[in-house]
């Protein structure tokens, strides 16, 4: 696949098609980071940490932050006393 450098504005752009944004899990306003070495430029998508809301919903929305929580018997060496 090829693409060519334009200009947008007072700067130079590239266009990248749907299908290597899907490819690559990339969406609109995702935030990538430019990595250049050896006359390469890599972009890579930023890791983003998941919000407190967007982690209770992995729970169904139960969140015991305010008590003890159980993780079920030993499995290895664990002392639980």
């Amino acid at each position: 696949m090829h693409t060519q450098v334009k200009s947008w504005g007072n700067s130079q752009g590239i266009r990248l098609s749907k299908d290597v944004l899907e490819a690559a899990h990339i969406s609109l306003d995702d935030i990538l980071d430019i990595k250049i070495s050896d006359n390469t430029i890599t972009l890579v998508k930023q890791r983003r940490h998941k919000s407190l809301e967007e982690r209770a919903a992995a729970y169904g929305g139960r969140l015991l932050l305010d008590g003890e929580y159980d993780w079920g018997t030993p499995v290895g060496r664990e002392d639980w006393e």
